[in-house]
């Protein structure tokens, strides 16, 4: 190729595509893998969809299959770190080479495809096309788990064929798009089902699992339900993690240990454990119990609950919708009950934000909106508008929000920086290079 892009060059490009917003639909990707050879095809894979959970699950199952000596590829988002670990090889994020390569690739399809009655691929889009072509024809691995970006039925990453698919809860996200009903997430959630696959479901509400098990009657797909087919029993709360016991049909796994805090978490490991029995009763795998137990104590995600300072904590969680906020505070009445917790939120404009807001009003000692720099972040006096606390305060700099809650603490404090994963990726280095 004569004109060689630079990796700055080839991210700009992609990141430019953003003004093309959300495009939910198919044909566009059908239409560019066609042209690459349908390289979606040639992969072992995941399929991993669902509200919340999605990412740590998918960390859970990358770690086992680790640990069984795989070479495990994943395709996630958003990023927390760099751009490249969107798309990774047993967790290392591609070379800068790797996604420029990748872009003079696809660029060239994108623009022909613009000139189209479908019309130009949106920045999703064209990751996801770049992550199927890397796994598909550059990098062969023994798996690959496809993380949803929205939804399901109509995301860019179900045109894969995968051996499991999973989803992981139902909440309230993204309701301009995916409706303002449980059933009606659920609905489009379910739209990753496929013909003959089986399906490992963590959903607990019964209106959201009545419609995906409806769903999965003509794809004649096994759906298996966490607290159903699998059991969690004996959960113990660790300084730093969880313990609990798990029972399948497979067998009976006692003692799990996970490094990730929170009860969400025990449920996550528990779904990732079935979706990998799900490779072992196809013949994909032979599931050595050393190796998934190591596994899963392996996994870390980060941004969800992670402790950046122990005393006294700070911690970072990418809680944006009801069902986060709930989950990390159970996980902080868990680990950290007599602390003092001050809260620093950043979100996204889309979220419904008042029920999530008041809910950590109603635990927080003080709370400090703020917003950063994207296109859908709601603006710190928006913010501030919603909630309702006695002391709160309003940052327009996120920075001068971690600089003055990091000062005033003391022992007796803890520091939670919650919101919009975007908002995180860039305060995770900021409060590093800090202390």
């Amino acid at each position: 190729m004569t004109n060689k892009m630079t990796y700055n060059e080839a991210v700009s490009w992609i990141h430019n595509r953003l003004r093309l917003g959300i495009k939910p639909g198919l044909q566009r990707m059908k239409w560019m893998m066609e042209r690459l050879g349908h390289p979606h095809k040639k992969m072992k894979a995941i399929h991993v969809g669902g509200t919340n959970g999605k990412g740590s699950t998918v960390c859970f199952v990358r770690n086992i299959l680790e640990q069984h000596s795989y070479q495990v590829g994943t395709f996630t988002s958003p990023y927390l770190i760099s751009f490249n670990e969107r798309i990774s090889v047993n967790g290392e994020p591609i070379t800068d080479n790797e996604i420029t390569e990748l872009v003079q690739i696809i660029k060239p399809l994108a623009e022909q495809l613009e000139t189209t009655e479908l019309g130009a691929p949106t920045e999703f889009e064209v990751i996801t096309a770049m992550a199927f072509y890397y796994f598909g024809e550059l990098r062969k691995v023994d798996f690959v788990i496809f993380e949803v970006g929205l939804g399901g039925r109509l995301d860019s990453t179900n045109i894969v064929e995968p051996l499991v698919s999973v989803i992981t809860s139902i909440g309230f996200d993204h309701m301009a798009i995916l409706g303002d009903s449980l059933e009606q997430i659920a609905f489009e959630k379910a739209g990753i089902i496929k013909k003959g696959t089986p399906v490992v479901v963590g959903v607990d509400q019964e209106e959201a699992l009545t419609v995906i098990k409806k769903q999965a009657i003509p794809s004649q797909a096994d759906i298996l339900v966490l607290n159903t087919e699998a059991i969690i029993n004996d959960h113990e709360v660790k300084a730093s993690g969880e313990l609990f016991t798990l029972t399948t049909p497979l067998k009976k796994y006692k003692q799990l240990d996970i490094s990730m805090n929170g009860f969400h978490q025990v449920r996550n490991a528990s779904i990732a454990v079935m979706a990998v029995e799900q490779l072992h009763n196809q013949g994909a795998l032979t599931i050595d119990d050393v190796s998934l137990r190591n596994g899963l104590h392996k996994a870390n995600w980060q941004g969800r609950y992670e402790i950046l300072q122990s005393s006294p904590p700070i911690i970072i969680d990418g809680a944006h919708n009801p069902e986060g906020v709930a989950s990390l505070l159970a996980t902080l009445e868990a680990h950290i009950p007599h602390k003092r917790w001050h809260f620093i939120i950043a979100v996204l404009n889309d979220k419904k934000l008042e029920n999530m807001l008041n809910s950590i009003s109603s635990k927080a000692s003080s709370v400090s909106c703020t917003t950063f720099n994207f296109p859908r972040a709601c603006q710190a006096e928006e913010l501030a508008e919603l909630i309702h606390h006695d002391n709160k305060q309003i940052f327009d700099d996120w920075r001068h929000a971690i600089d003055e809650n990091i000062r005033q603490l003391s022992e007796e404090d803890a520091l939670i920086i919650t919101g919009s994963l975007y908002f995180l990726s860039d305060v995770r280095k900021y409060v590093l290079e800090s202390l």
